[in-house]
């Protein structure tokens, strides 16, 4: 098969006029580690024309057992430029913009100032996470989160819902009660699992609501929330 026609089982699937949709869509991805790692590879793959992926995080050892650029070769590279080079090696026609900060603040407010076609929230801190979703909100962008996947094994409990209707997830509360503040209680999809976290699968290495933990995770878990928040962009693209 000529490497020209690599889209050609996607456009089987869809149709060529749903694949033109993809390839002129932009889609923003916050966040490279075990979940946005694997929801950019899967949107590049399903022929997404234009990403912006930002991540301002360095490979190490821990990554390993989830992430899909953590490699021995890789170690102590940014994330950003790693996966984007990958990203590049799947499309070489991809258009890619790669920002390698973690962002806040009047930056983020600045990113989002683009033109963007989804927004896919892969932060597993709170603050950051609440300001990406507030203000892509504010801009009448759509965007898709990933709620907690560590301390779970079980991936049949893996659900897709409206922030609403998401429970037994302790960054999911925080994360409700937080944009509750800011008068929103609804209106974007989250990634979640209905699965209990184990309790004994947490460090807390510093106390209070933007608490930095260690969390148990398995291989699995983290890319099915990348794929299920990449499908959310995908069928909401092509069935708009």
């Amino acid at each position: 098969m000529n490497s020209e026609n690599w889209q050609e089982r996607t456009e089987l699937l869809i149709g060529a006029d749903k694949l033109k949709i993809l390839n002129n869509a932009h889609v923003l991805v916050v966040g490279l580690g075990g979940v946005g790692g694997y929801a950019a590879e899967i949107l590049c793959r399903a022929g997404i024309g234009k990403l912006t992926i930002v991540d301002g995080d360095f490979l190490n050892p821990s990554n390993k057992n989830r992430q899909l650029s953590a490699l021995e070769s890789t170690l102590n590279k940014p994330k950003a430029e790693v996966v984007g080079k990958r990203l590049l090696d799947i499309n070489p026609q991809l258009n890619l913009k790669i920002i390698q900060k973690y962002i806040k603040d009047e930056r983020m407010i600045e990113i989002l100032n683009e033109s963007f076609d989804f927004v896919v929230d892969a932060i597993d801190t709170l603050s950051p996470k609440v300001f990406l979703i507030y203000h892509s909100l504010q801009k009448g962008l759509k965007i898709v989160s990933s709620l907690g996947s560590g301390g779970r094994i079980d991936p049949t409990k893996i659900k897709i819902n409206d922030i609403s209707k998401s429970f037994n997830c302790r960054l999911g509360f925080l994360l409700r009660k937080r944009l509750r503040k800011l008068g929103i209680n609804k209106g974007f999809k989250v990634v979640f699992s209905e699965e209990k976290a184990d309790e004994n699968a947490v460090i807390v290495d510093e106390p209070g609501e933007n608490k930095k933990s260690t969390i148990g995770t398995i291989s699995y878990m983290p890319p099915i929330y990348g794929c299920f928040c990449a499908s959310v962009v995908i069928k909401t693209l092509i069935e708009k």
